[in-house]
């Protein structure tokens, strides 16, 4: 049985290589497409349903994901800009608990996705391997962690959320 919690499995990285970057480069820039295909045709009610027991709105998941990846954005370019800066953590389920995440239409959240996403991609797609090794402070791991390391993170991160509409969908016949 599917975990609920994890549909495509629990976070793994792998070992730098061009081969690995380039595929996850191409599921970023290709990662906005996908949410709007997982959202295509919900309806106010259906947006409204929790992927899980427990767990966040369809409307909550797209907004978080817009959250998520502007702050990892930032926290790249501070990476490649700063040694070893400390990122701000933050409380993501507060976050989603906020007007914003409740009454904003989806599709703002989906507009910010394209243009944040393509200009992630070609930041990424222009490190050389020595860039990808630059670290930053997470202070809720309370360890450095590489930029390679932190994609490896968000390329697992998108493909999550999707998994949680997308099952949501199947298990509902949507």
């Amino acid at each position: 049985m599917q975990d609920p919690k994890y549909p495509i499995g629990k976070f793994e990285t792998a070992p730098f290589s061009p081969e690995q970057k380039a595929k996850w480069i191409s599921d970023l820039r290709h990662l906005p497409k996908d949410v709007e295909m997982a959202v295509q045709n919900l309806d106010k009610a259906q947006l409204d349903t929790p992927y899980r027991e427990g767990g966040w709105m369809i409307q909550q998941l797209v907004h978080h994901i817009a959250d998520s990846h502007m702050n990892a954005f930032a926290r790249f370019k501070l990476g490649l800009t700063e040694e070893v800066p400390t990122i701000k953590a933050y409380n993501e389920n507060a976050w989603v608990s906020m007007a914003d995440a409740l009454d904003t239409p989806i599709n703002y959240s989906m507009t910010l996705l394209h243009a944040l996403h393509e200009r992630w991609a070609n930041l990424l797609d222009s490190l050389t391997e020595e860039q990808w090794q630059r670290k930053i402070f997470h202070p809720g791991r309370n360890a450095e962690v590489s930029l390679w390391d932190l994609f490896a993170v968000y390329a697992w991160h998108g493909k999550h959320h999707v998994a949680h509409i997308t099952t949501l969908r199947d298990q509902k016949g949507w």
